[in-house]
């Protein structure tokens, strides 16, 4: 999974990228001599997004993620122990990483354990969340990877949003969306998962992250002036990640759920004052426009509503591609290329 950089890092690049607007007067022109001109203060009404953005959270959970998920894939490495299973000798790297070396790749093409470890601590398995009692698979799978190239590919694309994203808007709104989407991703993956198969990864929790971004961006549409260019680009990031999950052995499912949790989460955590409010004289104008507050109702019922009716669908056990004749086509379309899992 891809991601881009929204935003230009430094104050220079800031407005030109992210389009926030600067507040008027805080930069004198004049010098600083004793007959310079004082800049004119910043009106009452006036919302200092800009100081905003240099007071930047210090960020140590999405950190903690990575180290986190880094951790886990070693520990099942070593549990897995290729080598010892059945004595085989076309380990991937048995030479060198011994204990920890990969199943072969006519097994595993991302380089990592076999699907039984991934089974045994903690995969998303249909069978396991609707007749084992193990609806814990729900949150734990987004913290297992298939693979070396899987874990590298969600961790860096973790970084370059999640450290943004934190150091705006703080450990516990990120976390909280990240948490939150990588189980919605679950909910909805498990009700279209093959009965047979597994799935794990941090891509929901990722593509959440994604959906935050953009629907921060349309709540707090009034304090962006480039938010044309800024709506394009994430709406191109998103349409192009979406699209890969049309590969095999890829859960589309999981994506698609993430990104719809956190673009709600988004409009519920992420708000901000609209431009032009500030906290000495709240009663002057309301901190949040109308606007914002619609949408922020709105996501809370779609959340509750989608929740309850997705694990209520769940631990019912029931099929959604029975009732979709379609929708296996949202995670693989098959080409002369490769096929599908049924």
């Amino acid at each position: 999974m891809s991601n881009a950089d929204v935003e230009a890092g430094g104050p220079a690049g800031r407005e030109a990228t992210t389009g926030i607007k600067p507040p008027p007067g805080r930069y004198n022109p004049s010098g600083n001599g004793p007959n310079a001109v004082a800049p004119a203060p910043p009106p009452f009404y006036y919302y200092d997004q800009a100081a905003a953005q240099e007071r930047r959270h210090r960020t140590w959970v999405v950190p903690l993620v990575v180290i986190a998920n880094v951790a886990m894939f070693v520990v099942m490495m070593y549990y897995n122990n290729c080598p010892a299973n059945g004595g085989r000798r076309d380990c991937v790297g048995r030479s060198f990483l011994r204990r920890l070396s990969f199943q072969p790749l006519r097994e595993n093409p991302v380089l990592g354990p076999s699907a039984a470890t991934l089974r045994k601590y903690g995969a998303l398995d249909w069978y396991g969340v609707v007749h084992g009692n193990q609806a814990w698979r729900l949150e734990t799978s987004t913290w297992l990877h298939a693979g070396l190239i899987h874990l590298a590919a969600n961790m860096i694309s973790l970084l370059i949003i999640g450290i943004r994203l934190e150091q705006q808007f703080g450990f516990w709104k990120v976390g909280l969306v990240y948490l939150v989407s990588g189980f919605g991703g679950s909910v909805l993956s498990v009700l279209f998962i093959s009965r047979n198969g597994i799935t794990v990864g941090a891509s929901g929790a990722l593509f959440g992250l994604l959906g935050a971004m953009l629907s921060e961006l349309i709540t707090n549409w009034t304090i962006y002036s480039n938010r044309c260019a800024a709506m394009v680009n994430l709406i191109i990031i998103a349409a192009i990640n979406l699209a890969l999950g049309i590969l095999p052995r890829v859960d589309n499912f999981a994506h698609i759920g993430g990104f719809a949790t956190g673009f709600l989460l988004g409009f519920v955590l992420l708000i901000q004052p609209q431009f032009g409010w500030s906290e000495q004289v709240s009663s002057a104008k309301s901190k949040y426009n109308a606007f914002q507050i619609i949408l922020l109702t709105l996501s809370v019922a779609l959340l509750i509503a989608g929740f309850a009716a997705g694990l209520v669908s769940v631990f019912k056990g029931v099929d959604g591609n029975a009732h979709c004749s379609w929708c296996h086509y949202l995670t693989c379309v098959p080409t002369s290329s490769w096929k599908c899992d049924k």
